[in-house]
């Protein structure tokens, strides 16, 4: 797929990876729709950098926790743009959660923004993209749902639906709309990661680096652009899997 002239939302777009992914399709000529819930004055910001550079984008507010609110942000979307020929599941929750420690909020808030958010998202933003017969797909996973990380089990879990998802999606959704899954690593260390533990997740990989943005980016642009991969699973960590 050419991105020129084509509408891409990414959720989660203000901040972080999703900001990464915006700046880098409105590169390749693509309309941004900037999803954000909180991030009002980043993904304004986000906005006007793709504007600066004589782009395209809106920003457009939904609790993806709420499938009503989805719903309107992807109406919203095709009011204002038209289409939807893109979709980039980049919002997501990751917070530590010891088993005993545990409750329903936390499995709710895991299983809602990570996975069943983007199944709805794919599902309205999927409609639009069979009717203009072409559309791709992109989720950001994590390797955490091939091999799960120890006290974050509903994020582990929710991202190993995530991969699931994709692949009966990728069924569902054939031959117009290629949906993949790209299994992050180290990319962005949480905040809350002092520098002893970021340095010693990066040494356990087999880079001993720790991935970029531009990296992610570039992983999301090469799914846009190949019509023939779907229902992959691309592994981005660094040889993480492999130690």
């Amino acid at each position: 797929m050419d991105l020129k002239n084509k509408v891409a939302l990414i959720t989660g777009a203000g901040r972080r990876l999703g900001r990464a992914i915006a700046l880098d399709l409105a590169a390749h000529g693509a309309t941004i729709a900037v999803h954000y819930r909180n991030s009002h004055a980043e993904a304004d910001v986000v906005v006007a950098e793709i504007a600066a550079k004589d782009g395209r984008a809106q920003a457009f507010r939904a609790n993806l926790e709420h499938v009503a609110e989805i719903e309107q942000m992807v109406a919203s979307i095709l009011d204002a743009f038209g289409r939807i020929d893109v979709l980039v599941n980049s919002a997501s929750v990751f917070a530590p959660t010891p088993l005993a420690e545990i409750t329903e909020h936390d499995w709710d808030a895991n299983l809602d923004t990570n996975l069943k958010a983007p199944f709805f998202l794919s599902k309205f933003a999927a409609a639009a993209m069979r009717r203009q017969g072409a559309g791709k797909i992109i989720n950001l996973g994590d390797w955490a749902g091939i091999r799960p990380y120890k006290d974050y089990l509903p994020y582990s879990v929710s991202k190993s639906g995530l991969i699931g998802l994709t692949k009966a999606l990728a069924k569902e959704l054939a031959p117009e709309i290629q949906v993949n899954c790209i299994a992050l690593g180290m990319v962005i260390p949480p905040e809350t990661y002092t520098r002893e533990e970021v340095e010693r997740l990066v040494n356990r990989t087999l880079t001993k680096k720790m991935g970029t943005p531009e990296d992610v980016a570039r992983a999301v642009l090469f799914f846009c652009e190949t019509d023939f991969a779907t229902g992959a699973v691309l592994p981005l960590e660094g040889g993480r899997l492999l130690v």
